[in-house]
């Protein structure tokens, strides 16, 4: 008999920033990498023969958790990845359901319809999954195999294995980072142990119960400005949260902040960005595009949130907009600058991975300098 363990990602940066992420190469959370060490302290004293994963950094930096502590290689199976959303891959769950938001009904509910310009259906991954999970159980007889993919993977191979569409699977719910599934296969039979259990991750833990304690999660998308009317919301964003900071408009040169943002938007359309929450105005983010950008480093101007729209789940979104705008530009480092004080957005950056690596002068006292690396 051969035991399996099948096990999902932790946190990545889709989960994080409500990013579409299917074959794109996000890596794993801060969180990500907590939940991983309450999945090692789970496989501690379970005896393990062999790893695989897919070729996806969130699913090799996962399987640290049973690798490491065992001496185990790890070996690399492409069939192990995650849905490919072709058109649809990197772009925000909010621009995915404003612009396109049949097709999102679609995935979220699984449909048979869903098929994605230049990625797969659900099907496809259903049969390339179950293919390779069967595959890697019977080169493994009379052995214990940790095998580590991704959710809607997971997903597809367990409606697979009841011989149902992954839309008639109701049975199970999406598997959460790091779930622990278990099936044995003997005789040609693979049998369920058990399935999508998260025993090991306390409540603080679990990104979905993280979530929900935040009350009612709002979608972004983001699209340059456009108009004076967009440069009128510019002005007034970058005055609400100069006096929301600084108690007052002492110090604040209008100005020169819209000279600099004009500027950076001439030669860089996405220098800055209107935050969007269906058809309403949320945010703003400015971006230096050019600023040190041949040293690697992304800065990031002006984030703002307005604060009617705030605890929502957006500000976290906004930042990662800029992560993957810079991600994609080339950068390896992004870095801002925040209040000591401002402890909603020290938060914020904080859950992110950003780090203070120094001090900077500002209007009312020094600032901290935070970067993440890319």
């Amino acid at each position: 008999m051969t035991r399996i363990y099948l096990i999902r990602h932790a946190e990545a940066e889709g989960n994080l920033f409500r990013r579409v992420h299917g074959r794109y190469d996000s890596g794993v959370t801060a969180n990500g990498q907590r939940q991983i060490g309450a999945l090692s302290d789970r496989f501690r004293y379970i005896t393990v023969d062999a790893a695989y994963a897919s070729d996806l950094r969130r699913t090799q930096q996962t399987a640290q958790a049973v690798v490491v502590p065992h001496g185990l290689s790890l070996n690399i199976d492409p069939e192990l990845g995650e849905i490919d959303l072709g058109e649809f891959e990197d772009r925000t769950f909010g621009d995915f359901v404003y612009h396109n938001g049949e097709q999102f009904r679609q995935f979220v509910t699984c449909s048979p319809d869903f098929a994605p310009a230049g990625g797969e259906t659900f099907a496809q991954v259903a049969q390339r999954v179950s293919r390779a999970i069967l595959r890697i159980a019977r080169a493994h007889p009379d052995q214990t195999v940790a095998i580590f993919s991704h959710g809607t993977a997971i997903q597809c191979f367990q409606a697979a294995l009841r011989g149902v569409h992954p839309a008639d699977n109701t049975e199970l719910g999406h598997p959460q980072n790091t779930s622990v599934s278990c099936y044995e296969l003997d005789q040609g039979k693979l049998s369920i142990v058990f399935e999508n259990d998260i025993s090991h991750l306390p409540p603080e833990l679990d990104t979905m119960t993280r979530q929900r304690r935040h009350g009612r999660q709002a979608t972004a998308w983001f699209k340059p400005l456009e108009d004076d009317q967009d440069w009128d919301l510019y002005t007034l964003a970058r005055e609400e949260a100069w006096r929301e900071v600084h108690g007052s408009l002492r110090g604040y040169d209008g100005p020169g902040f819209l000279s600099e943002a004009r500027d950076q938007w001439f030669l860089d359309r996405r220098a800055v960005q209107l935050v969007m929450s269906e058809d309403q105005v949320v945010g703003l983010l400015h971006l230096a595009t050019g600023r040190e950008a041949t040293e690697g480093i992304g800065h990031v101007s002006f984030l703002y949130v307005a604060p009617q729209c705030r605890r929502h789940g957006l500000g976290i979104q906004v930042l990662g907009q800029a992560i993957f705008t810079y991600r994609s530009m080339g950068r390896k480092i992004l870095r801002l600058r925040c209040a000591p004080d401002n402890l909603p957005a020290q938060t914020l950056y904080r859950s992110a991975g950003l780090v203070r690596v120094g001090t900077a002068p500002g209007a009312d006292g020094e600032l901290d300098i935070l970067e993440l690396a890319l």
